[in-house]
């Protein structure tokens, strides 16, 4: 990508943590989201994207096919040292996807979109979760970016 991520700018610093870290993945370089610290990594596939949090594993053989991250708080990645930290963090991974997949087997978008926000917020903060572009949360659970404008414009209306 160029210097943007979805319509959502970055900075120079920004733009080569992600070179790095789609360097690393096109090269299948295991890497683990720092289980320590409030971040994440949400990574781009050509259809879909997928939220990485604390803990899980990225790259290996799951994330070939990634053509963008994005790092979601600050992003610290760590290399397994055993391997049962690579395990662990294996299984911490597809508990993501899980999670995931709960928040999209709901069959109404705009409750996918809320939940997917409110999961956001709580795991990060509110100012966090509202700098994430409308297309990255759409990609996340399935919804049009249309849709999460829509419930992000009720959520403002209603804290007001």
């Amino acid at each position: 990508m160029s210097n943007t991520v979805f319509h959502r700018q970055v900075t120079p610093e920004e733009k080569q943590q992600i070179d790095e870290i789609l360097q690393h993945l096109h090269q299948q370089k295991l890497l683990v989201i720092n289980p320590r610290r409030k971040n994440g990594l949400i990574l781009y596939k050509p259809y879909h994207a997928e939220f990485a949090g604390p803990g899980a594993a990225i790259g290996s053989n799951f994330d070939q096919d990634v053509i963008d991250v994005l790092p979601v708080g600050k992003l610290s990645l760590t290399e397994p040292r055993t391997s049962q930290e690579r395990i662990n963090s294996y299984l911490i991974r597809r508990e993501w996807v899980k999670l995931a997949k709960q928040i999209s087997d709901n069959t109404v978008a705009q409750q996918r979109a809320q939940v997917i926000l409110n999961q956001f917020e709580h795991w990060f903060d509110l100012e966090t979760a509202s700098v994430l572009p409308d297309e990255t949360f759409a990609l996340l659970v399935g919804v049009l970016p249309q849709t999460m404008r829509k419930v992000r414009t009720q959520n403002e209306l209603l804290s007001q």
